[in-house]
């Protein structure tokens, strides 16, 4: 119906129940129902001479005027509108579900116990070198034997999350733990020891590459894996202190700190298993579905299929340098400290630990200024700020200036792991963050093999002080690669 006010036109759209033809004339709405369908009728429209789309006495059209210009002028009018908005898919937080609360602090234990992991080498290594009576070459195997380790997990994680789901991750990841810590406490011949060192790694691998893919995916995901990341430092914060404090001060063998490992891997395995138990591989396929159309695997196509292929590969390349740096820094400081800068045994010790805490700190802290930031451009101004603490940390031949600049060192190294994960997320489609990721982060943490094992093969010849340079240069390829990143959208809802 229509009605007159003072000369102007008013068009009432109403809804009406009508039963369902076939043909009916436009331009009513066609719904998938079986018997009956909404139309819309629009009654006494004038036309485009009508008054109604005169201006008005402020030289404006209506908005209602306007609305009603803009219907096409077809036999098709509904069908040419625009489509209304997909529903955005609501991202888990780590609090909701409620049951992520006992997944998420299973997580935070497992980076616990992975950070302890890492750090213990270099705490370790001054004493397993005595015990063996091994050479610097000889000794860093300890550090290359994980890398098969890492290997097999980024090659296995999608394999493993598509047939076992979560539930296989929170189950083969601490139990390699658990074989391979009791295998180490036993003290075996070196050769038995290195290849023990592959299984921690697997060990590593396969839950580092799943918990990040897994939270990458959350509400506030930098914020969360700013805390995930946080348990890894806090562990390895950890774990030099109490292995020094127990050969130093307790006069104990190297490894009884294995018995202590054994126990956390332990508790680990029940964790994961209990909080993870219902996510299965139906679960996991639900949740992250292939795009229709493709055939080649996950993986496949997140290594070789443009322009995932180039994100994929800049992040892993990114983090294997990232985590070489880390490692090393962190693995080797204590016999840098000792035999370069003639610091105490404890003391040196401590240096590490100063290491590892500045990388807790800074993951949590750095980890809620980041994406206020960006993360491109947040992670442009650390790369430089670690560089110049690193020259200051080598030609500065102070024990006490280079425990303060290593420490600061990891304060700003801290937030690079977590934000190379919440960028990939940004660029990459949902069906491959888990293949791209837990191949990133498994690939990255060959770096806590390779270039350690480096640091050691060099020292050899030229002696522990050439960690600097090579520290030094990882920096800046890592810099360069961040740079090559495509540019990002922007932040995700």
């Amino acid at each position: 119906m229509s009605a007159n006010h003072g000369g102007s036109s008013t068009c009432v759209i109403e809804l009406q129940e009508q039963p369902y033809e076939p043909a009916s004339r436009p331009p009513s709405v066609k719904l998938q129902k079986p018997e009956r369908a909404h139309s819309l009728s629009i009654q006494n429209a004038p036309s485009r001479s009508s008054s109604a789309f005169r201006p008005s006495h402020d030289g404006e059209l209506s908005r209602r005027e306007l609305s009603l210009r803009s219907i096409p002028q077809n036999d098709n009018a509904v069908e040419a509108l625009p489509s209304p908005p997909t529903a955005s898919e609501k991202l888990q937080q780590w609090n909701n579900p409620r049951v992520n609360i006992f997944r998420s602090f299973a997580c935070f234990f497992s980076m616990f116990v992975m950070g302890a992991n890492d750090a213990a080498y270099g705490a370790l290594l001054v004493y397993m070198e005595e015990y063996y009576h091994l050479t610097y070459i000889v000794i860093s195997l300890v550090f290359l034997s994980p890398l098969v380790g890492y290997t097999a997990s980024a090659l296995l994680n999608n394999v493993v999350h598509l047939k076992f789901g979560q539930r296989g991750v929170g189950f083969l990841g601490p139990l390699a733990h658990v074989i391979a810590y009791v295998i180490i406490a036993l003290h075996p011949p070196y050769p038995v020891l290195v290849v023990t060192f592959m299984l921690a790694g697997f060990g590593n691998g396969i839950q580092d590459a799943g918990w990040n893919a897994w939270m990458g995916n959350m509400a506030n995901a930098n914020e969360v894996l700013g805390v995930l990341h946080g348990f890894y430092s806090l562990g390895a914060t950890l774990s030099p202190l109490l292995a020094t404090s127990m050969i130093v001060s307790a006069k104990l063998p190297w490894y009884h700190f294995y018995y202590v490992m054994i126990g956390a891997a332990a508790l680990e395995l029940g964790l994961c298993l209990w909080s993870f138990w219902t996510a299965d591989a139906a679960e996991f396929r639900a949740a992250n579905p292939k795009t229709p159309g493709s055939s080649d695997s996950r993986l496949w196509e997140a290594l070789l299929r443009r322009p995932s292929a180039r994100v994929t590969w800049l992040c892993s390349l990114f983090l294997l340098g990232y985590v070489g740096t880390e490692v090393g820094l962190g693995g080797w400081i204590t016999t840098f400290m000792i035999r370069v800068r003639d610091g105490g045994a404890f003391a040196s010790g401590m240096t590490a630990t100063g290491f590892w805490l500045g990388m807790a700190v800074g993951r949590v802290v750095l980890g809620f200024i980041t994406p206020r930031i960006g993360e491109k451009l947040a992670i442009s101004i650390y790369l430089p700020i670690c560089m110049a603490l690193e020259l200051l940390f080598w030609l500065v031949p102070s024990f006490l200036l280079s425990a303060i600049a290593v420490a600061f060192q990891g304060f700003f190294l801290g937030p690079m792991f977590p934000s190379v994960v919440v960028v990939a997320t940004r660029l990459l489609p949902r069906h491959l963050h888990v293949s791209a990721i837990g191949f990133a982060a498994a690939f990255g943490g060959g770096g806590a093999a390779v270039f350690p094992f480096a640091v050691g093969a060099v020292a050899q010849a030229k002696g522990v002080a050439v960690l600097q340079p090579i520290i030094l240069a990882l920096l800046a390829v890592c810099w360069l690669l961040w740079l090559c990143l495509p540019r990002m959208g922007k932040k995700r809802e």
